[in-house]
């Protein structure tokens, strides 16, 4: 059995949890609704407050979908209870993040500027003007829409200039000066 896969998963008060015929799992929460399509091979049971995930065979396929569809529906449980955030800093003189209306906007050392639009139920926030919240129920949604905000400036490895996350460490190289001095 896969160590992941075996572990049961608590409901919370204030969640439902709901296993259709064609094996949709659907969470509702506070925050949000969130449903995910599960492969055939992986059944999906709720027993009171507990969900349990088992698999029908032994192949590695099923045995790796096993521990992936655990996790999927825990973060489906975790996100419609207290949802995710990633932080991402702005590095660079001159480089800013500002909120005009439902999008981001960036200065970044472009000759114009960068605007990221919200989707769905995803908040951007810029509590600063060198820092950047992305936050929502979906797990992936939310990484999904931190990595193509960095992705509009990454940071570079001479002078750390650009985007990046709050927990991110940039290996710096020396430069070309640095080398002669040796």
């Amino acid at each position: 059995m896969s160590r992941i896969g075996r572990m049961p998963i608590d409901i919370p008060a204030g969640v439902t949890v709901t296993v259709s015929d064609d094996n949709t799992v659907e969470v509702k929460g506070a925050k949000s609704t969130l449903t995910q399509k599960v492969d055939p091979r992986i059944t999906v049971k709720v027993e009171g407050n507990v969900v349990n995930v088992s698999r029908s065979d032994e192949q590695n396929l099923t045995r790796s979908m096993h521990g992936l569809y655990r996790t999927l529906i825990h973060n489906m449980i975790v996100g419609v209870t207290k949802g995710y955030t990633k932080e991402l800093e702005v590095n660079g003189i001159g480089y800013r993040a500002a909120k005009e209306g439902n999008q981001l906007v960036l200065n970044v050392g472009f000759s114009h500027q960068v605007f990221v639009k919200e989707r769905g139920e995803l908040k951007i926030d810029v509590p600063a003007p060198n820092k950047i919240v992305v936050s929502g129920p979906d797990k992936q949604a939310v990484g999904q829409l931190a990595a193509e905000i960095r992705e509009v400036r990454p940071p570079e490895p001479y002078q750390g200039k650009g985007i990046k996350y709050s927990t991110e460490v940039i290996r710096r190289k020396e430069g070309k000066t640095a080398a002669k001095k040796k």
